[in-house]
C-alpha cells in the first residue's frame, strides 16, 4: 500500500518500522514540530522523526495539519491509507476521507474503554487486570470510530506504565500490519463501538497526580505504578514535592491516620493508608536523582512519625 504515516512519540516507532520492513510504500511521515527541550531549550526532534530520518523517509512537520495548504500536501501523495499512532493532532473530515482505506489508528486500549490521551496510565490506575490495543477506522469523534482488530495483554500488580508501554507499542505494530493485510484482502468486518461502555482517559495535572493517603493502599499503589516512570505520582513534605516511582502495599490494618510515616528503613518508607500501608521503594527528592530507598537512607534521613499531607 501507499502509506502516509502520522505519529510522534516512541510508542509510534515500532509501527513505522514494521510498515517499512513489510514493504509498504511510506510516501510521507508526518510528525509534530521540533520542540525546545532541556535547560538550553535546544530544539528536540520527535522519536518518529529520528526513526524516519534513519530509514531515509521524507518528513513533514506542520504546526496545524488541518490548514488547507497542509491538506493539499497530503493529497499530493495520493495515499491508499493514512496510519495514525499517537500523532497529537486531531484530523478533520477532509483528511479522514482522503485515503481509499481511510485513516487507521492504533489506540492503546480495548475500545470503547479508555478513549482519550492517556489510556496506558489509566488502565493501571483504575486497577484493570487486562488491557490491549485496538485498530480503528477513524471518524471525527475522539476515538469513536469503528473497531477493526484487538489484541489483549494481562496487567499484573507489579507492572508499571513504562512496562506496559513497551509491550503494547510492539503489539500495536503487529496488529496494524495484520489490519492492513486484511483490509487489502477485503477480509474485515468493522464493529461499531458501544458508547455506553466508554470511559475517558484524560491528561494529567498536579491534582490527579498527587497521592491522597485517605485512599486504600492498593489504589495508591496503582496510582504510583500507573504514573511511573512518567509523569510520576508525588506527595508534598515541608512544601517540597517528592516524586514516587515504585511501591508495594499491604492490607494489614493499622491504628495510624492516613499519611502517617510509620518507619523508614532499607525495605522502604512505610506510610499508613485508609486500610493498610503503602511501602515506598523508590523516590526522587527535589533537585536530586531518583533513588532506591536503601541507597537514599545511606546518606540521608527520612522523617518518621510525621503525617504527610
Amino acid at each position: 500500500m501507499n502509506v502516509i504515516f502520522m505519529g510522534t512519540p516512541e510508542f509510534a516507532v515500532p509501527t513505522l518500522k514494521a510498515l517499512n520492513e513489510k514493504g509498504h510504500e511510506i510516501k510521507l511521515v508526518v510528525t509534530q514540530p521540533d520542540k525546545p527541550s532541556g535547560r538550553g531549550k535546544k530544539l528536540k526532534k520527535s522519536e518518529v522523526k529520528e526513526a524516519a530520518e534513519q530509514l531515509g523517509l521524507p518528513v513533514f512537520q506542520p504546526d496545524k495539519i488541518k490548514k488547507p495548504e497542509n491538506i493539499e500536501v497530503l493529497k499530493s501523495y495520493n495515499p491508499d491509507v493514512i496510519v495514525v499512532v499517537a500523532y497529537g493532532q486531531l484530523l478533520n473530515k477532509e483528511i479522514l476521507e482522503l485515503p481509499k482505506y481511510g485513516c487507521i489508528n492504533v489506540h492503546a486500549s480495548l475500545l470503547p474503554k479508555l478513549r482519550g490521551a492517556a489510556p496506558l496510565n489509566w488502565a493501571i490506575i483504575n486497577g484493570e487486570t487486562h488491557t490491549g490495543v485496538t485498530t480503528m477506522k477513524m471518524d471525527v469523534g475522539l476515538d469513536t470510530g469503528d473497531m477493526l482488530l484487538k489484541a489483549e495483554v494481562e496487567i499484573d500488580e507489579e507492572m508499571n506504565v513504562g512496562n506496559l508501554h513497551d509491550i503494547l507499542m510492539h503489539m500495536g505494530a503487529n496488529l496494524l500490519i495484520e489490519t492492513l493485510d486484511r483490509l487489502e484482502r477485503n477480509d474485515m468486518v468493522p464493529e461499531k463501538q458501544d458508547d455506553s461502555l466508554s470511559c475517558y482517559a484524560p491528561m494529567f495535572n498536579n491534582e490527579n497526580r498527587k497521592i491522597n493517603w485517605n485512599l486504600n493502599a492498593k489504589n495508591i499503589h496503582d496510582l504510583i505504578r500507573g504514573l511511573s516512570p512518567w509523569p510520576t505520582a508525588y506527595f508534598t513534605m515541608d512544601d517540597k514535592t517528592v516524586k514516587v516511582y515504585e511501591s508495594k502495599y499491604t492490607n494489614e490494618k493499622t491504628n495510624y491516620q492516613p499519611g502517617y510515616v510509620i518507619k523508614a528503613d532499607n525495605d522502604g518508607i512505610y506510610v499508613a493508608a485508609s486500610d493498610g500501608v503503602v511501602i515506598l521503594k523508590e523516590i526522587q527528592m527535589p533537585g536530586k536523582n531518583k533513588m532506591k530507598i536503601d541507597a537514599y537512607l545511606r546518606g540521608n534521613k527520612f522523617p518518621e512519625h510525621i503525617v504527610l499531607n
